[in-house]
């Protein structure tokens, strides 16, 4: 872990010289000066030594961009992705720490499946990463054990069926769940015996298309009424995933005293029926991609300020996989690789704001999760960076991604905005767009676990 001697004294280990920083005070042309890991000084730099200085005149500094939802699919489906892979595309695309989610085989629900994961990252992830622990009828009165362990980042409960064995369907296990504990529990909220009642609907139409009629707008806007008021019941705190729909965005305003939520790249960029008429079942995944009038309503929730954080939920599934006749094709696409030039597109095409950007992938994290020293540019916080050039232009095309799938649903997709390097702890893991450091990751800490 960091050396915790003091940030000012003597030279640097790395000074990033002359790029253009995003500070709490906003955008400034600025050095950073890194020692031990950590940010040791913002500023002018010009006569300070260092190890190593990089010129980065052109450049845009962002905190490390955090992804709070991607499936890895390690242990038990590594043929889709494993944990290497996975943290290569993340880092390769800006990202410099993940939350990976516990449906895997088996899923993350004992002390020994998390501990199994950390021990698998341990010398293999190329970013900072934490994982979730699932919610079961077995690890319901456990779960205030296992959210504290060390590399936890909290509980992540299934009310709808989705890739896995995870499910919390009903309002008693759900109550239950909410009960054991006290960190803020990520929802998938999809209401299962709505899902069972209108399976028929996937099956008799048999198109890809049949996806957001089958998991229609009720089957989201139940399941997130239906936390809020176990969660408001009981108290806790939850994280709703992936949000889809404008009927969900009046509940979730109504319910920010206990309630934070998530919107993706996929749900902000694609829309039906268009996305499944010229992508298939690569646009397939749960909850759906929906109509242009719920795309503009969430982009209404992001600029608005609804929306807390943005994550990839990137679940990937190989190409053979896709392929199958839909319903009995899987549900998700890669996503942790694009999301940041999608986004930066969005800035540059004048629908986002830099730091509302800023705010969904860094310091939104940081504060919802109760991240220890990451999420912002300042002195004493970890060296975590995003480095990129706003006005270069690229076409994303499946030969950049690093997943094992090694597709995406944006090959072809021209872009305004790009990842160049990628700093994790003082580290330029990425340098100039390629891998310059393997396997250095570590567990993220936080504020309401033992350091």
């Amino acid at each position: 872990m960091q050396n915790d001697a003091p940030l000012l004294d003597g030279p640097f280990d790395l000074i990033l010289k002359s790029g253009e920083v995003f500070t709490p005070s906003g955008l400034q042309p600025l050095d950073i000066g890194i020692r031990n890991g950590r940010i040791g000084a913002v500023g002018s730099l010009g006569g300070a030594s260092a190890k190593e200085t990089v010129d980065l005149q052109g450049l845009t500094v962002l905190p490390g961009v955090i992804d709070s939802q991607v499936h890895f699919r390690e242990p038990g489906l590594e043929h889709k992705e494993d944990l290497e892979s996975g943290t290569r595309g993340a880092v390769l695309g800006g990202v410099t720490a993940v939350f990976e989610m516990p449906n895997t085989k088996p899923a993350t629900d004992t002390a020994e499946a998390l501990e199994f994961k950390l021990s698998r990252a341990k010398g293999r992830a190329h970013c900072d990463y934490a994982f979730f622990v699932g919610a079961t009828e077995q690890s319901i009165h456990r779960l205030g054990d296992l959210e504290n362990l060390p590399g936890c980042c909290g509980v992540k409960i299934f009310m709808g069926s989705s890739t896995g064995g995870l499910l919390v369907d009903t309002d008693e296990q759900l109550r239950a769940a909410l009960m054991t504990g006290r960190r803020r529990v990520a929802i998938h909220a999809e209401d299962e015996p709505r899902l069972r009642e209108r399976e028929g609907i996937a099956k008799s139409k048999a198109t890809p298309d049949a996806h957001p009629v089958w998991r229609d707008v009720e089957t989201a806007r139940l399941a997130t009424e239906r936390a809020l008021a176990v969660a408001l019941d009981v108290g806790r705190k939850v994280h709703i995933l992936h949000v889809t729909t404008a009927d969900e965005l009046p509940l979730l305003a109504a319910r920010k005293d206990i309630a934070t939520c998530e919107v993706t790249p996929q749900h902000l960029t694609l829309s039906a029926p268009e996305c499944y008429e010229r992508l298939g079942t690569k646009a397939q995944m749960n909850p759906p991609i929906r109509d242009e009038a719920h795309r503009l309503a969430l982009w209404r929730g992001v600029n608005e300020g609804l929306f807390d954080v943005l994550g990839s939920d990137h679940a990937p599934h190989t190409l053979e996989e896709k392929a199958r006749p839909y319903p009995q094709s899987p549900s998700g696409m890669t996503g942790v690789q694009t999301l940041l030039p999608l986004m930066l597109n969005h800035v540059a095409e004048g629908q986002l704001s830099l730091a509302r950007l800023v705010d969904l992938t860094s310091a939104g994290p940081q504060r919802i999760f109760g991240i220890r020293n990451k999420g912002r540019i300042a002195l004493g916080y970890d060296a975590d960076l995003t480095i990129v050039d706003l006005r270069a232009e690229r076409t994303i095309e499946d030969s950049w991604i690093a997943s094992k799938s090694g597709w995406t649903p944006f090959a072809g997709k021209k872009v305004t905005g790009w990842p160049v390097h990628t700093v994790i702890r003082g580290q330029l893991v990425v340098r100039d767009e390629a891998l310059a450091i393997r396997g250095s990751g570590e567990p993220v800490r936080f504020l309401d676990t033992p350091a």
